[in-house]
């Protein structure tokens, strides 16, 4: 029997000109075992996007503002019309069991501010659930995993990184109705946003299963920021905010050698 949070839980697909991967998305949604609204939130609106949006019988919010990728995450984030949400990117996948497991998660915890879970790449070749980074970032996950309301914690694991993969966040928006992301970084939003709603009480709830697919490709914002050394920049900015600068640099280079994994030259199974 397919379990119904229509009034609790819901998808907002953020969608930007014609991406070719967008109908895959929006098939995973609607494959989910349990059901969920779904809308779509865009600054780009294409005839190709609005088709798609009515073939499949989404409906199709537009942001009037064109102003970067925060400004439209903050859009389709206050679109949502439930407790929870999960800003799905259009290029990603979800497996069918990624909201009934978002869901449990929540109900077993008194104060949650969010669910998380592991992801995979999907990749030219294939998909790819090991390599240097989600190697690592699988690590960095563990102490959040032990203690999910430790503040402490989560300060120390953001102070080395970002272990979060952004698409596969589901926010509790009953507790956070007017949240929003900065509009400072290009690249590094999420971390920033994580960063902050660390230090809030509750829980960070990580789900161990790799739920989610994130593609690798040369048209996707983090390849084109890693390029630009945008990245660096950003992810410098973040070091600062935890620790003096030489310290800083010193992980910095670590942090950027396991970015190298996101070359789609570089497949470490």
């Amino acid at each position: 029997m397919i379990k119904d949070f229509m009034d609790s839980h819901g998808f907002v697909i953020c969608a930007y000109k014609d991406s070719p991967y967008l109908c895959e998305l929006i098939e995973s949604l609607l494959a989910q075992t349990a059901r969920s609204r779904i809308l779509m939130a865009t600054s780009t609106p294409t005839d190709t996007m609005r088709g798609i949006a009515a073939e499949y019988g989404v409906p199709l919010l537009i942001n009037e503002i064109s102003a970067g990728i925060a400004s439209d995450w903050n859009f389709a984030y206050a679109q949502a019309e439930t407790d929870f949400v999960t800003l799905a990117h259009q290029d990603d996948i979800y497996e069918p069991a990624f909201t009934e497991c978002a869901m449990d998660a929540f109900s077993r915890e008194k104060n949650p501010i969010l669910t998380y879970a592991n992801y995979f790449e999907i990749r030219p070749q294939g998909r790819v659930y090991d390599n240097r980074l989600l190697h690592i970032k699988r690590l960095m996950n563990a102490p959040i995993v032990w203690f999910p309301r430790s503040r402490f914690v989560r300060n120390r694991v953001f102070s080395m990184g970002c272990p979060v993969s952004c698409p596969s966040v589901t926010f509790n928006r009953k507790r956070f109705p007017d949240f929003r992301f900065t509009d400072t970084y290009r690249n590094d939003m999420d971390w920033e946003a994580w960063y902050r709603l660390a230090k809030e009480p509750g829980a960070f709830l990580h789900m161990k299963e790799p739920l989610v697919g994130h593609r690798i490709h040369e048209g996707s914002e983090t390849t084109n920021s890693i390029g630009s050394g945008v990245r660096s920049a950003e992810d410098f900015d973040m070091y600062r905010k935890f620790w003096p600068a030489p310290i800083a640099r010193f992980l910095l280079h670590f942090y950027e050698r396991g970015l190298e994994s996101n070359d789609l030259n570089d497949l470490i199974k």
